[in-house]
């Protein structure tokens, strides 16, 4: 496999895990990837217009990324299992991949790339255990904000996927069960066309939205579990700041709105902009420096503290004359100003014309 197939092959294998589309979307028909258990369903696949140019297949084999003709899809090999935890796979010699539980992989080493399923509901609580941890305490479990993890099918547990789904992913089991994840609701067979499994998709996800993990967790569990935790979407948000971070080389982070404010006097504001929304920029800091990081720009900024307290002011109102009251109207403008100049407003209805801010 040459560089750009790895890179590419990463990506893709990234999106399928998680259910979130490639960055930039990809044009043309078909799943953007298509996984199979077993090489034998391989002809049905590609056969069928689930995949397209657009398309990588990745099937058990030692198929080096080769163009099927005439869809024009990408087939690559792979060797172990991407499904099953406790298993690892292997990607051209070149990406390496262990599978893990959720309540066990705060046990077990990391020793490299990890996908953390939740396979049970014995997973699944843990998870919410977690979750509810760090927004009570702050503190986050070390394997989740570890670089090397990725949790998978995140729409099912709490983030707004409108993207996920047959166009974005999808599973072939041995038995030629097609669904869009290892855990997830059958959808049809291997050799379906698109529209029939789209359809499959639609009528799945109107009786219960958690597709992707529909035969691991029953949504009389999971559906209320996160019904009652409208900020699941942010906690998954802010795992994604702490391992950028990290691969920064920048630890020991707390985040605002998760056990606590950097700025004490807003620990008991009530109804806070940032409480749930996970598009709504996120405040760090560490005992040397904050950081503030823009979904949707992929840009994390280092502050200084005066500038870190107005923009988690800022942050907490939503509205800048809120913000300002009892605090530095020229410093509320300027932190604005500062984003905005940046391309990546904090408050974007606020976005006007740039000024400098020290940071």
């Amino acid at each position: 496999m040459n560089e750009a197939l790895i890179s590419r092959t990463g990506r893709h294998l990234r999106s399928w895990a998680t259910g979130r589309p490639l960055a930039g979307g990809t044009a043309g028909g078909g799943s953007a990837t298509v996984v199979l258990e077993d090489a034998d369903r391989l002809p049905a696949v590609l056969a069928s217009d689930v995949v397209g140019p657009r398309t990588l297949v990745l099937v058990p084999g030692d198929q080096d990324g080769e163009e099927h003709a005439p869809s024009g899809a990408t087939v690559v090999g792979f060797e172990g299992s991407l499904s099953e935890p406790g298993g690892d796979a292997s990607i051209g010699g070149a990406i390496f991949l262990q599978v893990q539980d959720y309540g066990t992989s705060p046990y077990m080493s990391l020793l490299g790339t990890t996908l953390v399923r939740v396979a049970g509901e014995p997973d699944f609580e843990a998870f919410l255990a977690d979750a509810d941890r760090a927004r009570e305490t702050g503190e986050f479990e070390a394997f989740a904000v570890s670089p090397a993890v990725q949790i998978a099918d995140l729409g099912a547990l709490g983030e707004a996927a409108p993207d996920d789904g047959p166009g974005t992913r999808l599973w072939i089991a041995a038995d030629g069960a097609v669904s869009v994840s290892p855990q997830g609701t059958r959808l049809g067979t291997a050799g379906d066309s698109a529209a029939d499994l789209s359809a499959a998709w639609s009528a799945a996800t109107a009786a219960a939205p958690a597709v992707a993990l529909g035969r691991a967790v029953p949504e009389a569990v999971r559906g209320p579990a996160v019904a009652e935790r409208p900020w699941l979407g942010r906690y998954l948000a802010a795992l994604d700041m702490l391992r950028d971070l990290q691969v920064h080389g920048v630890s020991d982070v707390r985040i605002s709105g998760f056990g606590g404010r950097l700025a004490a006097e807003l620990a008991d504001v009530t109804g806070a902009h940032d409480a749930q929304d996970p598009a709504v920029p996120f405040l760090a800091w560490t005992p040397q420096a904050a950081y503030v990081r823009v979904p949707g720009h992929d840009r994390t900024f280092r502050l200084g503290g005066r500038a870190a307290r107005t923009a988690e002011r800022l942050l907490v109102h939503g509205d800048p004359a809120t913000a300002a009251d009892g605090a530095d109207g020229a410093a509320v403008r300027q932190v604005l100003d500062f984003f905005a100049e940046r391309g990546a407003p904090l408050l974007p209805a606020t976005a006007d014309a740039p000024a400098e801010v020290g940071v």
